[in-house]
């Protein structure tokens, strides 16, 4: 009995510790992103060139809508080239393409992946650029957008993230997609420059200084997830990424329960792989370089995904709220009121990080699929094996409400 015991109270320890230092996570970063990150001043006054890269695999429902829409910027006509990368794309697509003022690069390879479909392109294109900008095939810029991206490069940064959207939030997984990547932008993003850590980057509507990009490129193989693998090399290199919180990129959202679970899957195999990969790396950094951002970094990837943390709080915290009631459970190691805690603490977050256009009847009649939501994210755990060594990919294009 004391080894039972002895088993329970280390687990005990362990949850509370993992999770409760998730929620306080959350939470410190989402009160600073209540507040405006300190702006430098321009150091420059420069127009530069930018590569606008749209690397695409069959993507032949929207890429023609995001190729014509890109082309309309309130920037300099020559200052700025939207390049199609296009990966099995249709016959007629291409046709259509080709009849636009921008440029089609035709890719193939045996196993497709995005960091192969950029650094085929721009191994293409030439160096003839200053910043090279990163979309989804989905993605519509502001227009604006690009003029926002040059002011923050004569800021002297060589790595801006911009502020990712809805495009869409016509069913009910598009609108809590929609959501989660608003609080992820409040909390890692805006709410870690408030602070003086690095932005994260999400894998489009972001700009690189071009010759640094391409050659920092160059040596990220990555299947699923090359953003993460990105970052992780800019931060230990101690490059700072800046956030634009008011230049906007429309991203569609998940509209489907299979696609999302997909996604997740996706998003979780690399998660936990470039944990693995760089976590003694990260305890180097920090301990010896004083590289708190990198470790930070490091310390998301083993974080728990927001769905994830939301869900396993509540349902332990309920847990022990009917064990409590009925039989007390004040003798076990974690006292009842740590998770009652870390449950407040997570709520209160995300309520914070949430934009107040998403308090609305829709959010929640879809907030009931959100059980649903966080039982495929769960079951997604035991179906990583083998998600990152091969390419998963979101199909792209409105379908009719559900």
């Amino acid at each position: 009995m004391d080894v039972i015991n002895i088993l329970i109270n280390s687990l005990e320890l362990i949850l509370i510790g993992y999770f409760g230092f998730a929620s306080i996570y959350v939470f410190i970063f989402s009160v600073a992103g209540l507040f405006s990150a300190r702006k430098r001043s321009e150091i420059l006054h420069k127009q530069r060139r930018f590569a606008v890269l749209i690397p695409g695999y069959k993507e032949d429902n929207v890429i023609v809508d995001v190729a014509k829409k890109a082309l309309d910027q309130n920037y300099p006509e020559d200052l700025y080239e939207v390049i199609i990368i296009a990966d099995s794309f249709q016959e007629s697509t291409l046709s259509t393409l080709a009849e636009l003022p921008i440029r089609v690069v035709e890719v193939s390879f045996e196993k497709s992946t995005k960091s192969k479909a950029l650094n085929k392109a721009m191994s293409i294109i030439g160096d003839a650029y200053d910043v090279a900008l990163i979309l989804d095939a989905d993605n519509i810029m502001e227009n604006h957008f690009i003029e926002k991206i040059n002011q923050a490069f004569n800021q002297g940064y060589k790595v801006v993230q911009g502020h990712r959207i809805a495009k869409n939030t016509n069913t009910s997984f598009a609108i809590l997609d929609a959501i989660s990547e608003e609080v992820n932008n409040h909390i890692f993003r805006k709410g870690h420059r408030v602070l003086g850590f690095s932005s994260a980057l999400i894998g489009s509507g972001m700009a690189f200084d071009y010759h640094f990009f391409k050659k920092t490129m160059a040596r990220v193989n990555a299947v699923g997830g090359f953003d993460k693998e990105l970052e992780l090399k800019l931060l230990k290199n101690r490059i700072k990424i800046e956030y634009l919180n008011e230049a906007l990129v429309l991203d569609e959202k998940v509209q489907k329960s299979a696609v999302f679970a997909n996604q997740r899957k996706r998003w979780l195999s690399a998660q936990f792989i470039y944990f693995g990969r760089y976590f003694f790396p990260g305890l180097k950094e920090l301990f010896v370089k004083g590289n708190i951002d990198f470790f930070d970094k490091v310390y998301q990837m083993v974080s728990p995904p927001r769905v994830l943390l939301l869900g396993l709080v509540s349902m332990i915290a309920l847990t022990y709220f009917v064990l409590d009631i009925f039989f007390g459970i004040e003798s076990f190691l974690v006292s009842p009121k740590l998770w009652y805690l870390s449950f407040a603490l997570t709520i209160i977050a995300f309520a914070m990080a949430i934009p107040k256009k998403f308090y609305t009847t829709r959010t929640l009649l879809a907030v009931l699929t959100l059980p649903r939501a966080f039982f495929l994210m769960f079951l997604s755990l035991f179906k990583l094996k083998g998600a990152n060594k091969k390419f998963i990919h979101t199909q792209h294009g409105t379908v009719n409400s559900q």
